[in-house]
């Protein structure tokens, strides 16, 4: 044992041969006072082929070798590493210093050491305890007690970081299971001066009230302690743990380091793993420090959820839609700390929601492979199953108890937000790839099961931005999840069934040119009307988010998403460039594609603009001086004059219209021009004809918005 540490030793400090440089990151000192030997871990991506398979990673900081542990998650299609958790134990930080970690890749092939176990840790006296007091009756669970008596995983293993995870349901003293209440410990470990020694420990404990099928869901309210090596470290009394939800808390056996990990945001975007937001984006030092602000005088406890509106089917513009959320793409654009704190916090928080159904049988979310009728209601008979001859839908809150069954939040598929993927992405912790996977297998089971297609988990039933968002997390999930866990494949399969499904249902169609998604063929009427009629329109922006999607999957490295792309890149540049249609309205609130509810689609851009450019009774738009809209040029001044004087008739105070200013809150952040900006941006890539001029077009505009404070939408061209 000792012979095969000691030869891992000298790899990791070895610098390797014919080391190629991949990205650095920097650490921030942020507690203003020396620190020596500080544990260090986190997420790293790796674009496809630069961490190639059987190459190992070197790390130089200050002159020196660094020892490196890199726990290999996710590969490439090539065998490359795609996203990996990376350790070290950092010798020193002076205070306030910032210091630099260069990583490079090695030819010299890992070597990878025993399954280490607990032993250490454990002998040291090691322990971490949750107590709850529900009703008068106390459950427990002990950690150090179940890594000795129960089989646990390994999430790290190696010389730098060891991480030991295990789960129980709370037991009472005579061992009595709370039927619904469980927790589980991730107890992560940096042995240190060398691998017999138990050094610092992280101790990570999530409480859980979400088993799928268990009878009787419901609240539960609870007294909770929670105590590490004897020490009480948290308490809370009379928490109201939601059905179906989760929170989570971290604690260390030693100093806590305190350091900030800035990574190389723009190695990730080049990766294709984080979209190419605009670098020339400067975030604002005022919303920065209000983010702070705003976060710490708000709740950020148990089962809280600040920042976010708590009834996601709220409409309007909201700085939580998007690829990612304001507060994650700010993060992404700075790396500064404040943004960094909210963006893992509402990681962290995303287990709030009611939407986390654990299968107790398999410790992993419900497999709709498993049981293609379950849902997480009962609607009639679309829940049962006539093969097993059962329902398949889980138990609901049907308690009559006061607040046994309502929570504060209403989740929604069409206006979601990405919670856990940039905070796995770039912390490699375990919890957030969970609650990644929770979210993305909860919009399948949500949704009538006869309209997923049973088991192919097509999304096709939600409207157009409820597709989109639904496939931006189910292709994060099948992007990131390491490849040895049991749900890869699961997430992957569903994904190419959706994508096979747009590709063959829409991709080259003969009957719609126009490149938009249309739900009256999945079950949806078209949902937006007007002066032709009701069923005859659709809304350009929602369609805009569903083609920055497939964007981003095509970027991530989903080949399959190149067809659909291309085909629905055609709607946004058509906006921008197609003759007889003026590029102004590219962002109309709802373009009309038919001149009927039954009637074929138009064949053309010009006219479903001369379709949609009209009053709602189907007559020309003419302002009080007889003068008719469509008889404008486009982009001109005696357009833009046209609009303020119709906007004078209408009792509409703005300042006048610029010539070259795009309809639909042109400099609003969360305008529909910001909307179609990233479908842009995707569009531009695609090599189409006419894709660079509509987003050089698009880029000359004459008002934009201002993305300092809410860059989600500021997305480029790579």
């Amino acid at each position: 044992m000792k012979h095969v540490l000691s030869c891992l030793a000298s790899v990791l400090a070895a610098s390797g041969a014919l080391a190629a440089q991949l990205p650095s990151i920097q650490l921030v000192e942020t507690s203003m006072q020396a620190q020596f030997n500080l544990p260090l871990t986190f997420g790293q991506v790796f674009a496809k082929g630069d961490l190639k398979a059987g190459e190992s990673v070197t790390a130089a900081y200050k002159g020196a070798a660094l020892p490196i542990q890199v726990d290999v998650k996710a590969t490439h299609d090539d065998g490359s590493v795609r996203h990996a958790v990376l350790s070290a134990i950092v010798p020193q930080l002076a205070a306030g210093e910032t210091a630099s970690v260069q990583l490079a890749s090695s030819a010299t092939p890992p070597l990878m050491p025993p399954a280490l176990r607990p032993s250490a840790l454990l002998a040291s006296g090691f322990n971490a305890v949750v107590r709850l007091n529900v009703g008068g009756v106390l459950y427990s669970a002990d950690a150090a007690q179940l890594l000795r008596s129960k089989p646990y995983k390994h999430w790290l293993n190696g010389m730098r970081a060891i991480e030991w995870q295990v789960s129980a349901p709370v037991q009472t003293a005579d061992g009595v299971a709370h039927p619904h209440l469980s927790v589980r410990f991730a107890i992560r470990n940096y042995p240190y001066p060398n691998i017999e020694s138990p050094g610092p420990a992280r101790v990570d404990i999530t409480l859980e009230n979400n088993w799928a099928f268990e009878p009787d869901p419901k609240n539960v309210t609870y007294d909770a302690e929670i105590l590490v090596n004897n020490q009480p470290v948290y308490s809370k009394a009379a928490l109201t743990h939601f059905h179906h939800a989760r929170w989570r808390k971290v604690f260390w056996t030693g100093a806590e380091p305190k350091l900030h990990v800035r990574h190389d945001a723009a190695y990730a975007s080049a990766s294709g793993a984080v979209p190419n937001y605009d670098r020339g984006i400067v975030p604002s030092a005022t919303a920065l420090a209000k983010m702070k602000t705003d976060w710490e005088a708000a709740d950020s406890g148990p089962m809280a959820m600040p920042l976010i509106n708590k009834y996601m089917p709220a409409t309007g513009g909201r700085p939580d839609i998007g690829l990612h959320h304001a507060w994650g793409a700010m993060y992404v654009l700075s790396m500064d700390a404040r943004a960094r704190q909210v963006t893992m916090g509402l990681g962290d928080l995303a287990g709030s929601w009611p939407i986390h159904y654990r299968d107790k049988a398999t410790d992993e979310v419900v497999s709709i492979l498993q049981y293609p009728y379950v849902r997480d209601m009962r609607i009639g008979s679309d829940s049962y199953n006539p093969v097993t001859k059962k329902h398949e839908d889980m138990p609901r809150c049907t308690s009559t108890e006061a607040g046994a069954c309502s929570t504060p939040y209403s989740p929604d598929s069409a206006h979601q937000p990405s919670l856990a993927y940039l905070p796995y992405l770039f912390t490699g912790d375990s919890y957030y790839l969970d609650e990644l996977l929770f979210w993305a297998n909860w919009n399948l089971t949500t949704m009538n099961p006869h309209y997923r297609g049973l088991a192919k988990g097509l999304v096709k039933g939600n409207q157009v931005r409820g597709q989109a968002w639904n496939m931006r997390t189910l292709g994060h999930a099948a992007y990131i999840t390491p490849d040895s866990h049991p749900m890869k494949v699961y997430f992957k399969q569903v994904l190419q069934n959706n994508l096979d499904f747009y590709n063959t249902t829409f991709a080259g169609s003969a009957t719609n040119q126009l490149g938009f998604i249309d739900n009256t063929a999945t079950s949806y009427a078209v949902a937006y009307g007007g002066p032709t009629g009701p069923g005859t329109g659709v809304a350009p922006w929602q369609d805009d988010f569903f083609t920055s999607v497939v964007g981003h999957l095509h970027e991530m490295g989903f080949a399959s998403a190149k067809p659909i792309l291309d085909w629905k890149a055609r709607f946004p540049i058509g906006r921008m460039m197609a003759p007889g249609y003026c590029w102004i309205d590219g962002a109309v609130y709802a373009l009309m594609v038919r001149p009927g509810a039954a009637s074929p689609y138009f064949t053309s851009m010009a006219q479903a603009y001369q379709a949609t450019m009209r009053k709602n009774d189907g007559t020309p738009m003419v302002n009080s001086s007889g003068a008719l809209y469509l008889d404008q040029p486009c982009a001109s001044q005696a357009q833009a004059d046209w609009r303020t004087q119709a906007d004078k008739d209408a009792k509409i105070w703005r300042t006048p219209w610029l010539a070259g200013e795009m309809t639909g809150y042109a400099t609003s952040p969360e305008g529909y021009p910001a909307n179609m900006q990233p479908a842009l941006a995707m569009a531009a890539a695609t090599g189409l004809p006419n894709a660079r001029e509509a987003w050089a077009r698009f880029a000359g505009r004459a008002a934009k918005a201002n993305y300092s404070e809410r860059p989600q939408f500021a997305i480029v061209p790579r």
